[in-house]
């Protein structure tokens, strides 16, 4: 399995004393939090983060935003692809992971976040 390893220990670090799960899917390694998709690190040192479908327009229009396709087909609402160099600081970084817990949370009954 091919992933970006820095990127993949970047996210490791954001999600530090939460209960998560590492898989290999989309091409890379998933970070599973509650047993739900939270986040991607790919080959290319992209992000690909789960995140509400309602805020999806908004969230595309941040820079290095993208919807993603796998196969050739574009993928439902609520995926994104956040292009290396935009999650390149952890501030970013952290931000894109934050929409991607709260989404988590949401779809998961309130499960478990890390502190702020």
């Amino acid at each position: 399995m091919a992933y970006d390893r820095e990127l993949a220990d970047r996210i490791r670090a954001v999600l530090s004393g939460l209960p998560v799960r590492e898989v290999s899917m989309f091409g890379g390694l998933t970070f599973m939090i509650n047993d739900r998709i939270t986040a991607t690190a790919n080959s290319a040192g992209d992000l690909m983060v789960r995140c509400d479908p309602v805020r999806v327009e908004d969230l595309l229009d941040r820079d290095g935003a993208q919807w993603p396709s796998m196969r050739g087909r574009r993928m439902s609402k609520g995926w994104i692809v956040v292009e290396s160099a935009r999650v390149e600081s952890g501030e970013d970084l952290r931000s894109w992971i934050e929409e991607a817990l709260d989404y988590n949370a949401k779809a998961s009954g309130g499960g478990p976040r890390p502190a702020a």
